[in-house]
């Protein structure tokens, strides 16, 4: 793992971790997680993957305030982690866990929407 792949991590995890307790603002929901950081080589960039579970709105709504919180928040992530320079922030959706749910749901019901009684086609082959 090299050092920006480390960096990444600690960002994220700091990152959550402001999110989490130190971020009051109404406009982010409860339901809001950080699936990964990208920071780039020369560490004046970072980007951020943002689920959010909730309306468009919602993430629509999530994303301006993490914006508007991101002073904030490369103040705080600085004082954090001791680094050369602290990363400016862009935040971007990402609804991957969304998209996998929606995979899971189409499955559970292409499996539910199988056979009823339980048998397998073979033996209803054999009953024939």
């Amino acid at each position: 793992m090299d050092r920006t792949d480390r960096i990444s991590k600690e960002v994220q995890k700091e990152l959550s971790d402001l999110i989490q307790y130190e971020i009051k603002d109404p406009r982010l929901p409860k339901f809001v997680s950080i699936t990964s950081v990208r920071v780039t080589k020369d560490l004046r960039y970072a980007t951020v993957y943002v689920s959010v579970l909730g309306t468009e709105d919602q993430k629509k709504d999530a994303l301006e305030a993490l914006k508007s919180a991101s002073g904030f928040i490369r103040r705080e992530i600085g004082q954090r982690i001791n680094l050369r320079y602290t990363p400016e922030f862009r935040f971007k959706l990402d609804d991957s866990i969304e998209h996998g749910m929606y995979i899971s749901r189409l499955i559970d019901e292409t499996m539910g929407s199988g056979s009823s009684s339980g048998k397998s086609d073979d033996e209803k082959e054999d009953e024939k």
